[in-house]
């Protein structure tokens, strides 16, 4: 398996996985962005994880002692308010997320659709029903979002992880979720997440970095790696987060290099 790494410029670092754990950051991560750092490249944070603002992540990366700001992080939210502003300009969105993630996109001036009383409650309906990976879901968000659903809005969701690795084990993601809302409405959501290529586009616009320069890094096959091998990018799946020895055995879906965690990386 190809391990050489000297024609990659950008690193695209998940998080949730690969360079911590739940609130654990792993000890072979801040030798290896300073490694980066030193061989005169460049790492860029993107997580999947649409719970949580961009500005969350800044503060709980400082707080774990990495010095970085707010252009050195990208959520799948930040894809999804790009996709919303290029192809949906406009239109009424009802989110289905975490009060992060709602004022986020109020700040981004997407129209959020709040439901109506009475009978409006069943005759209005937004254009989009949007879901992220909702830390606060309960059964009404759930019946609000399957009714609009049902009554012709289109769905879209931040990303398709099924599970949120944490320090006890994993915890149902937005893909589960999904899931849920499509068993009992016959829709499928529509995502813009890792793996898809609306992630490059973003990328490449904020770096200037062209993708054939660019390395996944990441624990998730279906998403960090696959992200890398439908789109022509260097893969490297480590195995500190979801993916185990056996499910890499058992997928379709194959890193360019598979190491146990980053600490591996930029060796001379």
């Amino acid at each position: 398996m190809d391990t050489d790494t000297h024609s990659i410029e950008l690193y695209v670092l998940d998080m949730d996985g690969t360079i911590y754990l739940g609130n654990r950051l792993f000890p072979e991560t801040l030798p290896f962005l300073q490694r980066v750092r030193d061989h005169g490249k460049k790492y860029i944070f993107f997580t999947n994880n649409s719970s949580r603002s961009p500005r969350t992540y800044v503060d709980r990366l400082n707080d774990m002692g990495i010095a970085v700001t707010r252009k050195d992080i990208v959520t799948s939210g930040d894809v999804m308010v790009h996709f919303l502003k290029t192809h949906r300009p406009g239109k009424s969105v009802y989110l289905v997320g975490t009060p992060d993630l709602e004022q986020s996109f109020a700040a981004e001036g997407i129209p959020l659709f709040k439901e109506g009383t009475g009978e409006q409650a069943h005759t209005l309906i937004p254009d989009i029903v949007l879901l992220g990976f909702d830390t606060t879901l309960d059964y009404h968000k759930l019946d609000r979002a399957c009714h609009y659903l049902r009554n012709g809005a289109e769905f879209l969701c931040t990303h398709e992880d099924i599970n949120c690795p944490t320090e006890y084990g994993f915890m149902p993601d937005a893909g589960a979720m999904c899931a849920l809302i499509t068993a009992s409405t016959g829709v499928k959501p529509r995502f813009t997440g890792k793996p898809h290529e609306e992630v490059l586009e973003i990328l490449e616009a904020k770096t200037g970095i062209p993708r054939s320069h660019m390395a996944a890094v990441g624990d998730r096959l279906y998403t960090d790696i696959a992200l890398g091998t439908l789109n022509g990018v260097t893969s490297i799946l480590v195995l500190s987060g979801e993916t185990t020895p056996e499910d890499l055995a058992a997928s379709s879906v194959k890193p360019t290099m598979v190491l146990a965690n980053i600490g591996e990386l930029e060796r001379d």
